[in-house]
Parts: structure tokens; C-alpha cells; sequence
């Protein structure tokens, strides 16, 4: 629950900002005077200000100073009756999180309060770095021991004292965003402030007026002047995750700010400067993309000053006990469940067993609901999801007799999977052969047609290593599930085997 501190001289208002923020269940504190407020800044730390332009005696813009002296990263939203306000825009330049005009839309400024608590929190979080094995972890979130996620402490302290854009590649629920938020800790900039915003949750023309700010009039319903995230975050860190949904205009943007800190607000002529680190996150494909013509080869290269890959879980198994013992200790104080003492071994051999498709987000929901689920001091396997259970038996992974052919090797077979490529294509053997007959043919789109044999035999030849197991063929490749079942469509890769059950019954 956050701490919303309300600054206003104006009792009523006070007041109906106080029930209707209660409302969606954050805590709040009220001063009348821009004394009284910062002595409360000071003494309760709150997650998010909401503050008047105007109070007796003082300026806003002058609170917002002090406040900003006391701690840099509090989100502080102003408060006006005049939407057209030059000093509610100042302040906006000066470092504000935003600003709202009277009279008020509650639903819009407990949405707005909402977003400023969650930036406050990627600011406020601790991140470990260390696999100091004598350190309690119990409170930290970026728990991990294993030489891979290691790897990525190691690429986080090499470049967050550069000021370079990063660019954090992996599966969805690795953790991309605590990756971020460590790297914005350990740089310089780390008291200035540290903005996240989504691509894939808000429209096309939404994130471009987010990021870059736009013009009264620029647009239907621009009914004043919006300065953008790119210009509040001056001396500061943009954290823009899932990159790769970004639409074509606003990639052009993103690319002109990365090569020169210059831009322009949506409607408006001016060039404006700033300073900011760039952070970006996917899980899509660039590369294909880039091919693809849905995301820019220059912009890919301008993010790309360092990339961190982050393992997917199922690549670290060695730290599921640890990523388990830490989200059980986070679920037992926010659902006061102390009593549980811990796991059985069935239940953390399912787990341990278990792909983790979701990675660690889908852990931390699953301990959450086996923790909410559990009648006694241990969990054991009747307390996880029920689709968990079912899902480790059918694809074999607890060592039962369910066996699926799609994910698994069967547990008994006359002969191995035999994996059958198209005869009408040739072999990565005569590559060489191919291209020269093509040149001397005259023939185009000889790139494509090249990829397309490479890929043919890479997909055909892995698929045979694993023996016809697409799961660990997917590992392998670092590709989804889906693209191999993809290509074995496309490529028309044929897998023949024969399935013999062991019917014989013992004693």
C-alpha cells in the first residue's frame, strides 16, 4: 500500500482527494501549508505529493525545490485551476511527475496516483548484485547463484557507470525490468529520476505523445500543452520496455533523440534538448523484425550500445530452491501465513521438474497460490494449481509413464525418431554449388533463398540431435515452441516413429 501526502490549503479538497484515494486502497497524509508538508516529507517519506500551485505565502515551484532537496526521486504532481498555467508547465521542466486541473477527474487522478506510486517503487527497489552466499535474500528480488544469471551481474556492473543505452533481450517474466532498475541504481544518475514506460500498452499515437510531449491543439482532445516523459526525465534514465511494439513514427523519434538529446513536442516546432539514459527491454525478435521492415535496422543498432541477455529459468535450474525459499518468504508476510514452514520433497521435485514457461513472474504466482491454497504447515503437491500438476505428468518430467511425443522422448521405442527432410531440396553439403548455379542463373532474391537453405538444414540437423524432442530443440536454437513447429510446417520435416508401450506387468 503507498503513501499519498496531500498538499493544499483547501479543506474540501483535502478531503475529497483523501476518500477517493482510499478509495483504491493507498494510505494518505494531508498538510494545509508548504511547511507543514515538507516537515511530513521529511518525516513519513511518502511514495507520491500531491501539491498545490499556489499556497499562502509560497510558490509551488519553490516547495517543489525543497522537496526535491530532500529526496529527488518523489514523484510530485501538481495541483491547478488554470490548465493553461506557464509556471504548472515550469514546473513539469523543473522535474515534476505531472500535473492535473481543476475540477478534478477522480478516476483519472487515482490512475495517474496509481502509475506515480508503481515509478516510485522501480526507484525505491534494492537489487542484489552479489551472490554472497552469507547474505539474506529473503528481501531481495534479484535472487540467483548460477553461473548464468551471474554472467548477467557481471555484464550489469561492467556498463552501468557508462553512460550508454542498454538494450536487456529475453523470454517474457525474466526479470527484464529489475535488470533496469539495477542498472539505473549503479550508475550516476541514480538521484536523478527513473521513468518506465510500456510501448505495448498504450496506442500509436498515445506513446508518442507520452514519450515526447505534444502541443495544445496538435490533436483532437490536445486541449493544452503536454511536456513529455523524454523532457521531465532530463538528467535522468527512461526505462522503455517491450521496445519492440513500437510503432514506425516513434521509432524515428527514439532515434533522433539517441543520436542528438534533441526533439520535438506532437504539434510543435521547437527543439528542445535533454538528457537521458536509454533502457529498452524485449522479448520479440528484433532481428527478424528488422528483416521484416516492422522495426528500424538503425534504431536496433542506437539501442544496441550493450545487450544483456537474461536466461530463461528453465537455463538456471540451480536457482529454483533459492527463487522458491524467497517467494515463499514474500507470500507468507503479505498474506500472514507464517505458520507454513516449507516444501515437501514431492512438492519441490514437481517444481523443480516443471519448464516455467512463465519464468520467475509465473513462480512467484504459483508459490503465491500454493502458499493460499495450504490447510497445514507444509506445502505438498495437493496445494499447487492444479494445471501445474497435470501439466509436469503429461509431458513426463516427474518421471510417471505419461509421455508426450510432441515435448518428450518416449520412454520406449523400436527405433530413434528418424527425422526426413524434403527431397526436392539439397543439402547444406553443396551451399557453395547452390550459389554459383544461382549467380550464373541470374536468379534474385538469392539472400533469401540462401537463409531459407541455412535454416532448413540448422532446423532438420538440431531436431535430429535431440531426437525429434522439439522442446529441447527449442533450447537449443534459443526459439520458441511454436517456431519449431513452424518450420517443420514450412520446411515440411517429416519425424517417423514407432511407439512401443511396455504392457509387461511385474510379480
Amino acid at each position: 500500500m503507498g503513501l499519498v501526502l496531500v498538499i493544499d490549503d483547501d479543506r474540501s479538497l483535502r478531503h475529497m482527494l483523501t476518500q477517493s484515494l482510499q478509495g483504491i486502497e493507498l494510505e494518505v497524509a494531508s498538510a494545509a501549508t508548504a511547511e507543514e508538508g515538507l516537515t511530513l516529507v521529511s518525516e513519513l517519506r511518502p511514495d507520491v505529493v500531491l501539491l498545490d500551485i499556489m499556497l499562502p505565502g509560497r510558490s509551488g515551484l519553490d516547495v517543489l525545490r525543497d522537496i526535491q532537496a530532500v529526496d529527488r526521486r518523489l514523484p510530485v504532481i501538481f495541483v491547478t485551476a488554470d490548465s493553461g498555467s506557464s509556471t504548472a508547465i515550469e514546473a513539469m521542466q523543473l522535474g515534476a511527475y505531472d500535473y492535473v486541473s481543476k475540477p478534478l477527474d477522480l478516476p483519472q487522478l487515482n490512475r495517474l496516483v496509481q502509475a506515480a506510486v508503481d515509478s516510485r517503487r522501480l526507484m525505491s527497489v534494492a537489487v542484489a548484485l552479489s551472490a554472497d552466499s552469507t547474505s539474506d535474500q529473503s528481501g531481495k528480488p534479484f535472487v540467483g547463484r548460477s553461473p548464468e544469471i551471474l554472467e548477467v551481474f557481471k555484464a550489469i556492473g561492467r556498463v552501468a557507470a557508462q553512460d550508454v543505452p542498454v538494450l536487456i533481450r529475453g523470454e517474457s517474466g525474466t526479470g527484464k525490468e529489475l535488470v533496469a532498475q539495477a542498472l539505473y541504481q549503479h550508475s550516476h544518475r541514480q538521484n536523478q529520476p527513473f521513468m518506465a514506460i510500456n510501448c505495448a500498452a498504450l496506442p500509436d499515437t498515445l506513446l508518442e505523445s507520452e514519450l515526447f510531449g505534444h502541443e495544445k491543439g496538435a490533436f483532437t482532445g490536445a486541449d493544452r500543452r503536454r511536456i513529455g516523459k523524454f523532457e521531465q526525465c532530463h538528467g535522468g534514465t527512461i526505462f522503455l520496455d517491450e521496445v519492440g511494439d513500437m510503432a514506425p513514427i516513434v521509432q524515428g523519434k527514439v532515434l533522433r533523440l539517441l543520436q542528438d538529446q534533441r526533439f520535438e513536442r506532437v504539434g510543435g516546432n521547437e527543439t528542445i534538448s535533454t538528457d537521458v539514459r536509454v533502457i529498452a527491454a524485449t522479448n520479440r525478435p528484433l532481428e527478424e523484425m528488422v528483416e521484416a521492415k516492422t522495426f528500424r535496422a538503425d534504431l536496433l543498432y542506437r539501442l544496441n550500445g550493450m545487450t544483456i541477455f537474461l536466461p530463461p529459468l528453465r537455463h538456471r535450474r540451480e536457482d529454483i530452491p533459492l527463487l522458491l525459499k524467497h517467494f515463499l518468504a514474500r507470500a507468507q508476510q503479505s498474506l500472514n501465513k507464517m505458520n507454513i514452514e516449507g516444501m515437501s520433497p514431492e512438492c519441490l521435485d514437481i517444481l523443480m521438474n516443471y519448464s516455467w514457461p512463465g519464468n520467475v513472474r509465473e513462480m512467484q504466482s504459483i508459490v503465491q497460490q500454493a502458499v493460499l491454497n495450504s490447510i497445514g504447515p507444509i506445502i505438498i503437491p495437493e496445494f499447487l494449481p492444479r494445471e501445474l500438476t497435470q501439466s509436469v505428468l503429461n509431458a513426463g518430467e516427474s518421471g510417471s509413464s505419461w509421455t508426450d511425443l510432441s515435448n518428450s522422448t518416449p520412454k520406449s521405442t523400436d527405433e530413434p525418431v528418424r527425422i526426413v527432410e524434403d527431397p526436392h531440396h539439397p543439402t547444406i553439403a553443396d551451399l557453395g554449388a547452390f550459389i554459383e548455379s544461382q549467380l550464373k542463373s541470374n536468379a534474385t532474391e538469392l539472400y533469401t533463398a540462401v537463409l531459407d537453405k541455412v535454416e532448413r538444414y540448422l532446423f532438420t540437423r538440431v531436431l535430429q540431435e535431440t531426437n525429434g524432442n522439439q522442446s529441447q530443440a527449442a533450447e537449443i536454437l534459443g526459439v520458441t515452441r511454436g517456431k519449431i513447429r513452424d518450420r517443420i510446417a514450412v520446411f515440411n520435416i517429416s519425424m517417423e516413429r514407432r511407439v512401443r508401450a511396455d504392457t509387461k506387468v511385474e510379480g
